[in-house]
């Protein structure tokens, strides 16, 4: 007996089994990942060839096409989406935060628009040991409080806001427009810091001790003005020329120009070994200095000089006025190698003044030298000790980094300020400090930090006696990002 299969059937049969293979083929991919559109388009290839032409399978073939058909609708609308997904990235900020960079956002591509958000924030404690003669408070105080914006706006725009809110009020320390013409010359507008001093130039949370060394107390602080800077020579040399309203020594300069007066500052540095691999690649030297004429009374005109442990130790008679020149010169140099640091400037500061009748010009001095190791072994550099190799963990392996540091210095008064216009029974000829430090890098970010400095002076006490000696021990706790 002959039993006879109805095309119907067959077709039924063979779409099932195309089905079942369908299945199989396109499910065993799934453990290695989902197969692509090309993938999927050959394996339906193979199943034709496998299957045949024959009128039996008529039917399956239909179906396949139909199946192709879809797939093809299926590419189109995966390449739709790519399209949308890329363009929607092309036109979306980024937006990133990170231990070392704090928080950034950046236009999309190209990318020449950026704004980053950054913080220090210090809380130190001060104790003074033995300060019967001139009493100091024992205080905790917020030393700095300074969120900032900075970064770019184009290709030819720079800026930067820092804002100060520790103390009695806020104000505003940093706030410039980079004009970025080429690396060789760009032009800096608005409030920054002078181009003279070496340590004053380091970012506050950077430097080796806590409080500055006494020759930065013969240097300015911020000024308002307009400064040309740049590089050359692969960033090997450096400069800064700019004119300003006129900072005192160790002080900012007032919002406006009150003597209508201005100072002329600058700097060269170099350091040709910067992009080489030897034992130089980390010395650089230069000179700073300023030159201007002020005239008029007060602090906004004549400084005062305080120690490491801020504590007043120089100021001119009441009666004394500025008037005339005003000169400063600053040989500098600094040297890194590996976790050994060390830094050292000389600076000279005069300014003609007059009290009545009577005029000169006054010369003083100072220079200090700070060293610094390393113990665990990380780079040390100008803008600070690298990140930890290890960072502190509660109950972990890692203590991050300790640095020691020791610093020495003197500041000089000019003789002839004596006793015409200074006071010898209240204010020091001479302050010779020195300091030791121990830092503690937690984190990349967070930094614990213990001083001890002593100041001794010549003169500064009644009946020609000397000042009792300054004994000062800083703690900070730092926090930047």
């Amino acid at each position: 007996m002959r039993i006879r299969v109805r095309p119907a059937r067959t077709s039924r049969i063979a779409a099932t089994s195309l089905c079942s293979a369908l299945a199989c083929v396109l499910a065993l991919p799934a453990q290695a990942g989902e197969p692509t559109v090309a993938e999927l388009a050959q394996r339906l290839k193979a199943i034709e060839q496998r299957l045949g032409t024959s009128s039996d399978n008529a039917v399956a073939g239909n179906d396949l096409t139909d199946l192709d058909q879809r797939l093809r609708v299926i590419e189109r609308k995966l390449e739709l989406q790519a399209e949308e997904s890329a363009a929607r990235t092309a036109s979306t900020p980024t937006v990133s935060l990170s231990a070392s960079k704090g928080l950034s956002i950046k236009s999309p591509p190209p990318g020449d628009v950026e704004v980053k958000v950054k913080a220090l924030v210090q809380a130190d404690g001060r104790f003074f040991i033995g300060d019967e003669q001139v009493p100091q408070n024992d205080t905790f105080l917020f030393r700095r409080i300074q969120p900032s914006i900075e970064g770019t706006w184009g290709s030819l725009i720079g800026f930067r806001i820092l804002t100060e809110f520790a103390g009695d009020s806020a104000t505003i320390n940093d706030a410039y427009l980079d004009l970025k013409f080429d690396p060789r010359a760009t032009l800096r507008i608005g409030k920054f810091k002078s181009p003279v001093g070496l340590e004053r130039l380091q970012s506050s949370g950077s430097t080796g001790l806590i409080e500055l060394g006494l020759a930065s107390e013969l240097t300015p602080n911020r000024d308002l003005g307009l400064q040309l800077q740049g590089e050359f020579a692969g960033s090997t040399v450096s400069y800064a020329l700019g004119v300003f309203n006129g900072a005192v020594d160790g002080r900012d300069s007032p919002t406006t120009n009150p003597d209508n007066e201005f100072e002329y500052a600058g700097r060269i540095f170099f350091e040709p070994w910067k992009n080489a691999s030897n034992a130089l690649s980390g010395l650089g030297f230069g000179v700073g200095a300023s030159a201007g004429d002020r005239a008029g009374s007060g602090n906004n005109f004549l400084p005062r000089y305080r120690t490491p442990g801020q504590a007043q130790f120089f100021n001119y008679r009441s009666t004394v006025l500025a008037d005339g020149a005003s000169k400063r010169w600053s040989p500098q140099a600094y040297y890194y190698r590996n976790a050994f640091s060390l830094l050292g400037e000389y600076v000279s500061s005069s300014q003609e003044v007059r009290i009545g009748a009577f005029d000169t010009e006054l010369d003083h001095r100072a220079w200090q030298l700070t060293a610094g190791l390393v113990l665990t072994g990380e780079d040390a550099g100008y803008k600070g000790v690298a990140r930890p190799n290890q960072a502190f963990t509660v109950g972990g392996a890692g203590w991050g980094a300790f640095e020691l540091v020791a610093r020495y210095g003197r500041l000089d008064i000019d003789d002839a300020a004596f006793p015409r216009y200074a006071d010898p029974n209240v204010v020091a000829a001479a302050a010779r400090s020195w300091g030791l430090g121990l830092n503690w890098y937690l984190t990349g970010n967070l930094k614990l930090v213990a001083n001890y400095t002593q100041t001794q002076f010549d003169g500064g006490a009644a009946a020609g006696r000397d000042r009792e000696d300054e004994k000062a021990f800083f703690t900070r706790a730092q926090l930047a990002f």
